[in-house]
């Protein structure tokens, strides 16, 4: 972007708030809106996005930002009594980032900026505690070396190591102030060495070059991950925020800790978080050191905790949601250092919407935007048995909830190697680092040796869904020797372990599975009682319900028999948007189609037709019988029929074997002979849909047949078939014309044969280009479309779905081409348009046109909201995706709403 000069680059925390999110990122918004609440935050400013976009584009920051910062920084010097580097009473700040969207973990921060060889002393006198400059010190150093000059971090964690080993001690606190000066030398060797210059001594460069790490942060490649990941837009930035320090490393009566004030995964409401005596904030949500649940801090310092209690009530309550929160106590002096609107798993986001409309923060179309489809997916997954017989090896903090089992694996590289071979993974590590996103990711589960419900691990995983238990203590993880011991038993990367995420539980070996209780629940054998299940349950209830009411699109589900049919009207499915009539002619059927294929006289293809006919009657029939009440959209026969018939080579070589011993069979050589005529080079995109009714004489009347009499018959049972008889692969009106009129002699002649006035519709699926771009004519012949976005997106993209996704969508996906396969989440400015563009040429020819769509597209969230936009009548998917497509619907109509209001 180009550079604005009269933009404004830098705010003050007494100027932002929290609508400023695009300019100050999550974190500068929030500490702006804190400090408007009178909140006990360190002064500071924030460094604008913008600023971060040109720096980006241009590689220098724009020529206002010095000044600006110059300007921010003296005032903050005046409010502080102090100079930044200054020998005798330093001010030192933190460089933090902070982008729109909370990334945990994944861009840079560093603290105690402007310390020195010089001002370290003046440090100690100020703060009258030698050992604490001196550790200020060598963390500026490690942190600085590792974010902003690119040296290895794990030379600093071995140097720290090996003072521990000298010392005989097992943590950092015990090292002393000549121990600790010791390691700042041998820091600083390590970043001349490792870096190629010394450590810089001026602060005002230390703070402008951390300034700039921040903002190349934003494309590191676990940040590029993390946003593809979590479909974060890659053209946002990163705001800069430099804040004074507090210390929480100054002693017993200091500390650091993070809260929420609901329960991330669960929702309950109480008393939950992390504290870390004597300790800067970054080694919380390192999990290097096991913290102390927050409510600990009660006995530890009481008027601090009570403080804290005070200001996080006061936080939900503004907020109006959970609240993640930062904070440092320095000698007793509370102060707060972040927050924003927590992570929590998907459980816990129902219950919180339900529990926040009960005490009247919010109302019902608030509770329903507060959920999502994906998460109410995750609720779907299936959890452990608790009546099988297990091995427990331990128990940590359930910190993100599911089942997970997998094969042991101990870095990030074996377990994307392993994952991608088809394993399923569990990875394990003493402490995740944003580094192990990639292998995180990869993995069916986290499972960690230190941390608590905040630590990396921890936050990530319920960010992504993943089931994650952290803090298992008992568990000693050795990743360089690829095992984990508890007791006597070890762990070998490859042995199969189970983790628990709700329970914190760890198994060896794989655990048995059962249902999900919303599952269970949908399918109507659990209902809203007392327990912990069955709350999530009510809670679910209640926002499905309210998503219910206000949707404007009906959810349909895509069944091919009875059964499916009924599951999907458990789950709330209003109809049948796609019924495929080709898996009807698999199985015992397949030997009469062939009989079909193979026919060559008019006579020998009516028999079979004619034999075909009653089975396909008594499908629909126990079909329509399921969804009596309800529209059923039946599909015509679509697939290329060389699927019905053996495959050429295994059947060119049983023929050649068979003229090799001079016994060949005759059907054998017709079939091959059929086979070779029927090959195609591409299928399909050949002889499939409407193409085979027009070749084959008879086929889609036979099918039409089958669907008025099993219609007729249910009507005179007293029953209420709502039929819809739909055309495939229809790239012209003149094809949709042509068995339309054959379609509709057909039905005629069952309704004069059975006394029965049948109202069945016929229409059309789009899924070809020049279908979508002539839909105009096509409405002429269609009293509905469906459209078949799988079938579109292949034809639009040129893919061929059963190769490139194997092929090289993933390095696509690595790329940043997509940010989500076209075939999980529509293509909108592709794809979609072309929907767009039909519906709209569709109505304009016919104003009462009914449309649908029916490929998978029909249960993904994102897509859904697409297609409450673009003004289809309604969705069909899966009926396991039914409850998704019902919430998002919804929350569609709600989000529509409340824009209209706005």
């Amino acid at each position: 972007m180009s550079e604005n000069k009269d933009q404004k680059l830098v705010y003050d925390f007494t100027e932002g708030n929290r609508d400023l999110k695009d300019l100050l990122g999550g974190k500068g918004a929030n500490l702006a809106e804190m400090t408007n609440l009178g909140l006990p935050v360190p002064p500071g400013f924030t460094i604008t996005t913008e600023a971060c976009k040109v720096y980006l584009e241009s590689g220098s920051a724009p020529a206002a930002l010095r000044d600006e910062v110059s300007a921010h920084l003296a005032a903050l010097e005046s409010k502080m009594g102090k100079k930044l580097g200054q020998s005798d009473d330093p001010l030192l700040v933190s460089v933090r980032s902070g982008a729109k969207f909370s990334m945990p973990g994944m861009m840079d921060t560093v603290l105690n900026i402007g310390l020195s060889d010089e001002s370290v002393t003046g440090l100690a006198s100020q703060a009258g505690d030698e050992r604490f400059a001196w550790d200020s010190y060598r963390r500026l150093i490690q942190m600085f070396g590792k974010t902003v000059l690119g040296v290895e971090g794990e030379l600093f964690e071995d140097a720290l190591d090996e003072a521990k080993a000298a010392k005989k001690v097992t943590v950092d606190t015990d090292l002393d102030a000549a121990d600790l000066k010791k390691l700042v030398k041998v820091f600083k060797k390590i970043v001349s060495k490792e870096a190629g210059r010394e450590f810089p001594q001026d602060a005002r460069e230390q703070m402008d070059l951390a300034v700039e790490a921040v903002f190349n942060s934003w494309n590191t490649d676990r940040a590029k991950l993390y946003r593809r990941q979590e479909r974060i837009p890659s053209d946002l930035g990163t705001a800069v925020n430099i804040c004074s320090m507090v210390f929480g490393n100054l002693g017993p009566d200091s500390g650091t800790g993070v809260a929420f004030t609901r329960d991330p995964a669960s929702g309950h409401a109480g008393v939950y978080g992390d504290y870390l005596q004597n300790a800067q904030g970054e080694d919380v949500v390192a999990g290097i050191r096991n913290t102390v649940p927050l409510a600990d801090l009660e006995a530890i310092d009481k008027a601090s905790y009570d403080q804290l209690m005070t200001i996080m009530t006061t936080l939900e309550t503004h907020y109006k949601d959970l609240c993640d929160i930062e904070f440092t106590i320095e000698r007793g002096q509370l102060w707060m250092l972040q927050t924003r609107v927590g992570k929590r798993t998907a459980g816990a986001a129902f219950r919180i919407a339900t529990q926040l409309v009960d005490q009247g923060l919010i109302d019902e179309a608030e509770a329903l935007q507060r959920v999502s489809g994906h998460q109410l997916a995750q609720l779907m997954f299936p959890r452990f048995d608790e009546g099988a017989k297990t091995t427990l090896l331990g128990r940590g903090i359930a910190a993100s909830p599911g089942a997970a089992v997998g094969k042991a694996v101990f870095d990030s590289y074996t377990a994307v190697k392993w994952s991608r071979s088809g394993e399923k993974v569990i990875l394990i590590r003493r402490e995740t680092n944003p580094d192990d996103l990639d292998g995180m990711i990869a993995s069916e589960g986290i499972l960690t040796s230190r941390g608590g419900k905040t630590s990396h691990a921890a936050v990530v995983a319920r960010g992504m869904g993943k089931t994650c238990v952290c803090g298992a203590e008992e568990l000693d993880v050795d990743t360089k020797r690829r095992r984990m011991t508890v007791g006597d038993t070890v762990i070998e990367e490859g042995d199969v372990v189970s983790i628990d995420g709700s329970t914190g539980k760890v198994y060896l070996g794989e655990v048995p599975v059962v249902p999900s209780p919303v599952v269970e629940y949908f399918e109507g054998r659990m209902h809203a009682g007392a327990d912990d299940a069955d709350e999530l349950v009510a809670a679910v209830h209640r926002i499905m319900a309210y998503a219910d009411r206000v949707r404007r699109l009906r959810v349909r589900a895509n069944a091919d028999n009875a059964e499916d049919a009924l599951r999907a009207r458990r789950f709330g499915a209003q109809g049948i948007g796609l019924c495929r009539t080709e898996h009807m002619f698999l199985g015992e059927r397949r030997e009469m189609v062939e009989r079909l294929i193979l026919a060559d006289t008019d006579g020998e293809r009516d028999e079979a037709l004619r034999a075909l006919l009653p089975l396909q009657k008594k499908d629909f029939t126990e079909l329509f019988e399921a969804m009596d009440g309800l529209p059923v959209t039946v599909r015509l026969l679509d697939p290329p029929l060389h699927e019905f018939l053996p495959d050429i080579t295994e059947l060119s070589v049983r023929v050649a074997l068979a003229e090799s011993r001079k016994d060949a069979n005759e059907n054998d050589l017709r079939l091959l002979q059929a086979v070779h005529k029927l090959h195609e080079q591409n299928p399909m995109l050949g002889l499939r849909g409407v193409r085979l009714g027009l070749v084959i004489p008879g086929l889609f009347a036979m099918q039409v047949r089958a669907i008025a009499e099993a219609a007729a018959e249910r009507k005179n049972a007293k029953g209420d078939p709502r039929v819809e008889i739909m055309i495939p692969l229809v790239g012209t009106v003149q094809e949709l014309e042509i068995v339309r009129e054959e379609a509709d002699a057909v039905i005629a002649e069952v309704e004069a044969a059975t006394g029965t006035t049948l109202k069945l519709s016929i229409g059309t699926m789009i899924e070809l280009p020049r279908a979508a771009l002539t839909a105009d004519q096509i409405a002429e012949a269609a009293q509905f479309f469906s459209f078949g976005t799988n079938d579109l997106t292949q034809t639009v993209w040129g893919f061929s779905r059963d190769d490139v996704e194997a092929s090289f969508f993933t390095a696509y996906l690595e790329k940043g081409i997509f940010g989500v396969s076209p075939f999980e989440t529509i293509d909108k400015d592709g794809v979609g348009s072309l929907v767009r563009h039909a519906a709209k040429l569709g109505r304009a020819t016919r104003p009462d046109l009914k449309l649908g769509v029916c490929g998978e597209h029909g249960g993904d969230p994102e897509s859904v909201h697409f297609f409450h936009e673009v003004g289809l009548d309604y969705v069909s998917c899966s009926p396991f995706r039914i409850p998704v497509a019902r919430l998002e619907a919804g929350r569609a109509a709600a989000e529509a709403k409340g824009s209209d209001s706005r």
